[in-house]
């Protein structure tokens, strides 16, 4: 039975993908680890990396990540925010976390940025929900059950027919 595990792999993504979004576009969650947030700073980080216009990408991703959290954690539309996330993420890989190797910077050296450790987790479960879908506990899966049973009773009328 998939439906607990996929909600609770949903929940936790979501949760994730939620503040994330946020931060990017409010500043929520502003510390000295993740950084002052908003889209200013984001654009900035964004035109950095060589990506332009940088505030369409800043704006792009923040509300990627927040609409896309919250859809995820119904079970909405899950496989194509999961393509959507994906693509974003390995972007991130491509224009940033790739070049400082797997790991993250756990010793906090301010010389260098963060390895794919992490997008590369993302990736994974972002590409298990595209492939597998949202589960039976889902609107998704709630929708597929419901298309399923009413093509199955069509079937049954039409054979005694």
């Amino acid at each position: 039975m998939l439906g607990p595990g996929l909600l609770l792999l949903r929940f936790v993504l979501a949760t994730i993908l939620v503040m994330h979004g946020s931060h990017i576009l409010f500043g929520t969650f502003a510390q000295e680890g993740a950084g002052p947030g908003g889209l200013t700073q984001t654009a900035a980080y964004f035109g950095s990396l060589g990506l332009t216009p940088a505030m369409a990408f800043a704006v792009t991703a923040g509300v990627l990540r927040l609409a896309g959290g919250l859809l995820i954690a119904i079970g909405y539309f899950t496989r194509l925010m999961a393509g959507a996330l994906l693509v974003l993420e390995c972007l991130q890989i491509w224009k940033d976390s790739g070049r400082w190797g797997f790991f993250l910077n756990s010793i906090n050296d301010p010389t260098r940025g963060n390895g794919m450790e992490y997008a590369v987790l993302f990736v994974g479960v972002l590409a298990c929900l595209l492939l597998g879908g949202a589960g039976d506990w889902s609107i998704d899966g709630s929708r597929a059950n419901s298309a399923a049973s009413r093509a199955a009773a069509r079937a049954r009328v039409r054979d005694r027919s």
